[in-house]
């Protein structure tokens, strides 16, 4: 099935992705991370995202599940983008940005937990696609920390 023709400006996500990355917070030790992330459509206007990590060992091997969430992509008019993602971890959060070229820039719209979650009030993302690799970098604003560097890795396209 084809992408729908509005996914043009994002189509170049779409595949599985996996690499490695590094983490750090003030809250939590820095440490090695790896991450999967598959970008899919049905041929409706949107992307279908998700995305698993865990943490790595010195050696590289897999130590134990991190983080997970999953969630749509769509595209606007004008390069504009709207991504919904959801954790299991009672967060849910509503990012709006745009698509220049093969970059894409994204800010939290709306942030909203459960009762149990932990304090999580921002994020901000940035992905580029840089010599056929999806690099990207995530901050946030969580546990009383203002909005600074949590997350970064670099992708390579797999399958």
């Amino acid at each position: 099935m084809d992408a729908h023709p509005d996914l043009e400006p994002i189509a170049f996500l779409l595949g599985r992705w996996e690499g490695a990355g590094v983490i750090g917070y003030p809250t939590i030790e820095s440490a090695n991370y790896g991450q999967e992330i598959e970008f899919s459509h049905n041929g409706k206007p949107f992307l279908i995202y998700e995305s698993q990590t865990w943490l790595l060992s010195p050696e590289g091997d897999k130590v134990r599940p991190l983080a997970r969430e999953t969630g749509y992509w769509r595209i606007k008019p004008e390069r504009q983008l709207e991504v919904c993602l959801a954790h299991p971890t009672g967060v849910v959060e509503i990012y709006v940005g745009e698509v220049a070229f093969h970059k894409i820039e994204l800010r939290t719209d709306v942030v909203a937990r459960t009762a149990t979650a932990k304090e999580y009030s921002a994020g901000h993302r940035l992905y580029g696609l840089v010599n056929g690799n999806l690099l990207y970098a995530y901050d946030m604003a969580a546990m009383g920390q203002p909005l600074q560097s949590h997350a970064s890795a670099e992708l390579k396209k797999v399958g």
